[in-house]
């Protein structure tokens, strides 16, 4: 059985008692489109595989698979706050936090950014789904101002981007551009020259860290890993639409209190 290699951030990895993991495709059970460890189960994959998979991480953070969270995912800012294992229900949602010891926060994955986030101090943790909807829409200020209301003080969190697509695989439409910029005019600095003048190139990751500073946390970084570039280790919805697969694998960034 392949071993789970996951990926992990410098400045997570040193905090005290918090584990986290951006899972790869590595290690898991699926086959075909899906190779490898899908743990999505709003995909068309085998369900058996998923739960497999599923069980696989939650495992590697030595949870049960009912422990491991995560939303049904639908770009919004709503940031859900756990306190006991769901089991298999799905609710609604782009952000998972707890304070709880027993439970995995997790965020899925394939070209969006996940951000896991944690106060050590006051032992809060967070996981974020933040595509450009939801970081436009403020998922990101609503993970902070949740984990503030449990407890955690913003200048203390430390933030991580996990594997998300990159500013050079993300070309973009006009249409797109003037969404950023009719919120706020400042935005156009994450945008660059396309392929064509009618193209730009949106860097997600750098938005999403300034929505993190904006948003009072001192410390936070992107691990510099391009989702779509990257087909070996990680699954890319941009890359299925590009090929016509008709359908893409998830992947799993996840964090936890030890």
């Amino acid at each position: 059985m392949t071993a789970l290699n996951p990926l992990s951030s410098p400045l997570l990895s040193a905090l005290p008692g918090v584990r986290h993991a951006f899972f790869t495709r590595e290690g898991g059970v699926s086959t075909g489109i899906y190779a490898g460890l899908n743990v999505g189960r709003g995909s068309k994959d085998d369900a058996d595989a998923v739960a497999e998979n599923r069980r696989r991480a939650a495992a590697w953070f030595g949870a049960e698979p009912d422990a491991l969270l995560t939303a049904y995912q639908i770009h919004s800012a709503t940031v859900l706050i756990a306190d006991r294992p769901w089991g298999d229900a799905r609710p609604e949602g782009d952000g998972v936090l707890t304070a709880e010891t027993r439970l995995v926060c997790g965020a899925l994955s394939a070209d969006c950014a996940p951000v896991l986030m944690a106060d050590p101090q006051a032992r809060v943790v967070a996981a974020v789904h933040a595509g450009w909807r939801g970081a436009l829409g403020g998922v990101v200020e609503s993970a902070v101002d949740g984990m503030t209301r449990e407890g955690a003080d913003r200048r203390r969190i430390v933030a991580a981007v996990g594997p998300c697509i990159g500013p050079q695989s993300y070309e973009v439409g006009e249409d797109f551009l003037a969404a950023f910029v009719g919120a706020d005019a400042a935005y156009a600095a994450f945008f660059h020259p396309g392929s064509r003048p009618d193209k730009r190139m949106f860097d997600l990751p750098a938005f999403v860290l300034s929505r993190l500073e904006a948003s009072g946390v001192a410390e936070s970084e992107w691990i510099g890993r391009d989702t779509y570039g990257e087909e070996a280790l990680f699954y890319s919805n941009r890359r299925a639409v590009h090929r016509g697969e008709g359908d893409y694998g998830r992947l799993l960034s996840a964090i936890a209190l030890s």
